[in-house]
């Protein structure tokens, strides 16, 4: 009688490793969560489905507790860069409060924040040394978006940035569109005075580099329109009120101030 051949057993295919994320959350989850309120807070016409011409909807006011420490998150806070050299920032760069911005100059509540609140917070807190406001690209309406951001970085080699900034969102700017014979102009507005080194630095490698360096980190907070803010760590969504800036840039001075005596072994008044 002939043996019964034994079954042969078939090894199991290996599974292949999941490609790795393109966009890599680096913050930790519970960080990532907490800072989603930037998405769910913001105001939905800033949104890439939506028209980035509707400049005229508000959305409430964002909350800014009496506690100091209360709505923010230490992790956030550490992605303020703090960069001596960085061009496309204003401020001392250890001023006890950073403003992180992360925004599209064909945004029209970006437009709103740049023309009517940005100057007067420039003029009260930055003047004095409390606040250091640091630009984020974070284009999210296609091409002309991208132009315009790699532009802005562009400018900013040549110490011009915050010129092309005032000059892209001028009232009306962004109606006029960010081709790039309207960059060029933009780019004279502002004084940038190397103009052929301009428009080669705005296609260049190290543009395309930095401007996605910025908008991986908006992603990878949670930031899903325009503008978005952290303020030492605190999430605030569109261009709200200013006197919300102003609560939070003083809640923030105040707890690095108690912070700072802390250290020192002193007590907080």
């Amino acid at each position: 009688m002939p043996t019964p051949k034994k079954p042969t057993s078939k090894k199991p295919a290996s599974k292949k490793p999941a490609p790795a994320s393109k966009k890599p959350l680096v913050y930790g989850a519970v960080v990532v969560v907490a800072a989603g309120l930037l998405g769910f807070a913001s105001y939905r016409a800033t949104s890439p489905d939506k028209s980035s011409d509707d400049t005229t909807a508000t959305g409430p006011a964002a909350e800014v507790s009496a506690d100091p420490a209360e709505g923010v998150y230490p992790e956030l806070a550490k992605l303020a860069r703090r960069d001596a050299d960085d061009k496309l920032a204003i401020g001392r760069p250890d001023a006890p409060v950073v403003l992180i911005e992360y925004a599209d100059f064909k945004c029209g509540y970006c437009g709103k924040f740049a023309r009517d609140t940005e100057p007067e917070l420039i003029e009260k807190y930055v003047e004095d040394g409390t606040l250091r406001i640091e630009w984020r690209n974070f284009p999210i309406f296609g091409e002309e978006s991208e132009n315009a951001a790699r532009a802005a970085w562009a400018a900013g080699q040549q110490n011009r940035f915050w010129e092309f900034h005032g000059a892209a969102y001028a009232e009306g700017a962004k109606e006029k569109g960010f081709g790039k014979d309207r960059i060029k102009g933009l780019a004279l507005e502002a004084g940038v005075k190397d103009l052929d080194r301009f428009m080669k630095d705005l296609d260049g490698d190290a543009a395309r580099a930095a401007v996605k360096k910025d908008q991986e980190q908006g992603y990878g907070i949670g930031a899903t329109s325009t503008p978005s803010f952290l303020i030492n760590g605190r999430p605030i969504a569109g261009a709200q009120p200013e006197e919300t800036f102003t609560r939070a840039i003083e809640a923030a001075a105040e707890q690095a101030k108690a912070a700072g005596a802390g250290q020192a072994g002193e007590p907080a008044k």
